[in-house]
């Protein structure tokens, strides 16, 4: 079973530790490993909890601060582009201050900001917060695996491993499901706080247990230029993305600006980080073709589903009616097969061509949003449901192909800058997708709603029939012309995720094309010895 780890190191983010033992530690028995076993895997859970408890409630978050929805967005993609930026200096922090007080410090502080997210007055300050607790998230996962394989004996990690990474896979189901209950019995900012007293108890029963098992320590350099750099190109891209459709795009200075900072700073980055003899980011990666092709299928794929996972839940609440449990409820069916599935493909997948698992993850996720894409507003619940049960099978067949071709036939010291560099650009992808997908939703929408109101007019027999049955059912006209309205919107907003949902599946089809373009590997499944870079 330890090769279920590397699909749960992908699906959550983690960029793999050396799972190194060192001498002077020795594995941790009895209740000693239990509780640390548990601390470490609650650790996971909070942070992989907060990637997507709060898609459901961005509705109720909005309209609490006053905002519009597609400004709320800014919640989910400012924690994962603060996340996405903090995981390459994991390495970096551990060697320098040692893997507990990192971890530790990781735990605190983010349940601090988790804390102070609940206590946000406005949009801004929420954002603010978001992407301190994001930052704070990035040494977490990676360093809670570094300490639990430190606890158990070699021949257990396998074990200890899958164990542990089951927390990641229910995490995202459990996540939209408790933020739509949440938000809808208690108030939303009980989404951050209930990381309050998990945060608390999993650093208590760390420092008890692994206050004594410090990793060594040694001096490092660090690449602050490219840091910088790294921080400028994708904070201004995200920033532009988020505030395009708000500010008339390219028709305002500040887009403009954003534009020009975002392209020089990621020109910048490319040349430094080539050049530098310690670069935050190992760009050299890139010069091998399955990792390019393997990272860029990673990005994509992951890019249309994380916008999914948000534009879903939003479209359900607002002009379908659905509250957040509803739609938290429609969004966790992808446990199902996710769940079941998932330990066979870790196991059995090193028997299989990953070219072939990977046509198939992206053949099911085609049909899953060609379904989507046939959505009306008087569909049922089980109608809106069922392809997301079925997308549970693409997942359960996505990350572990492709990070097979990704790490596949590296030699075992490239492993971890690899695979911390295909997550950085996995995660950036999804909260990008998340910005694309909402942007283009609105505006589809907005050309949707232009074209059916230019047939409501007087004169028309129909919107004249239908304003008079209104009007007699004890609407004023300017209440029936907003009944109209209204529905104008539900149709406009619907006909449009479907063009989104409908444009994905055809991406998922092309993208075949390039999983036929990868060379195969003698190592076509990583393992969880791989993946570790051990």
């Amino acid at each position: 079973m330890a090769d279920i780890t590397t699909v749960e190191e992908a699906a959550a983010g983690a960029t793999p530790e050396p799972p190194s033992h060192p001498a002077h530690l020795k594995p941790l028995a009895g209740g000693a490993l239990v509780l640390g076993t548990i601390a470490l895997s609650l650790a996971t859970f909070m942070n992989v909890l907060d990637t997507s408890i709060a898609n459901v409630s961005i509705p109720s978050i909005a309209g609490d601060l006053g905002v519009s929805s597609s400004q709320g967005t800014w919640v989910i993609t400012s924690f994962g582009v603060a996340n996405a930026i903090a995981v390459p200096l994991t390495g970096f922090l551990t060697q320098r201050f040692g893997a507990v007080k990192v971890f530790l410090s990781s735990i605190l502080l983010f349940t601090l900001f988790s804390f102070l997210c609940g206590q946000a007055p406005s949009l801004e300050v929420l954002i603010l917060f978001r992407v301190l607790q994001g930052a704070s998230a990035g040494p977490m996962i990676p360093l809670s695996q570094t300490l639990l394989l430190s606890s158990y004996r070699p021949q257990r990690a396998g074990m200890a491993l899958a164990m542990w990474s089951m927390t990641t896979l229910i995490a995202p189901i459990a996540g939209p499901l408790l933020g739509g209950w949440i938000t809808d019995n208690i108030s939303w900012p009980w989404i951050f706080y209930i990381n309050v007293p998990v945060g608390i108890i999993c650093a208590l029963v760390t420092l008890a247990i692994y206050k004594d098992r410090e990793t060594p320590i040694r001096k490092l350099p660090i690449d602050w230029t490219g840091l910088s750099l790294l921080v400028i190109w994708v904070g201004s891209l995200q920033i532009m993305l988020d505030k395009g459709q708000e500010l008339d795009w390219f028709g305002s200075n500040v887009i403009v600006a954003l534009a020009v900072s975002a392209f020089i700073g990621f020109v910048l980055f490319l040349i430094w980080e080539i050049y530098d003899e310690h670069p935050v980011v190992d760009l050299t990666l890139f010069k091998l073709p399955n990792f390019t092709l393997g990272t860029t299928m990673l990005a994509l794929a992951y890019g249309m589903y994380f916008g999914s996972l948000v534009l879903l839940p939003l479209w359900l609440q607002e002009y379908i009616g659905y509250t957040a449990t509803d739609a938290g409820g429609v969004l966790a069916w992808v446990g199902v097969f996710a769940l079941v599935f998932m330990p066979f493909v870790g196991r059995y997948a090193s028997l299989v061509d990953t070219r072939w698992l990977t046509s198939f993850s992206f053949l099911v996720f085609a049909y899953v949003f060609w379904m989507r894409s046939h959505f009306t507003t008087g569909d049922t619940y089980w109608e809106y449901s069922i392809p997301t049960v079925i997308q549970g099978i693409a997942t359960a067949t996505f990350f572990i192909p492709l990070l097979g071709i990704i790490l596949g036939g590296l030699p075992p010291q490239r492993i971890a800058s690899a695979a911390g560099l295909s997550n950085f650009v996995r995660i950036t992808a999804g909260s990008f997708g998340t910005s694309i997908y909402t942007t283009v939703w609105n505006d589809r929408a907005s050309l949707h709603h232009e074209q059916l109101a230019s047939h409501i007019y007087a004169g028309n027999p129909t919107s004249d029939s239908v304003i008079q049955g209104l009007q007699q059912g004890g609407f004023s006209h300017e209440q029936a012309l907003g009944v109209i309205n209204r529905l104008i919107d539900q149709q406009a907003y619907t006909t449009s995720v479907d063009e989104m949902f409908r444009l994905s599946a055809w991406l998922f089809l092309a993208m075949i094309i390039l999983v036929w373009l990868v060379k195969p590997s003698p190592r076509s499944a990583p393992s969880a010895e791989a993946a570790g870079a051990h």
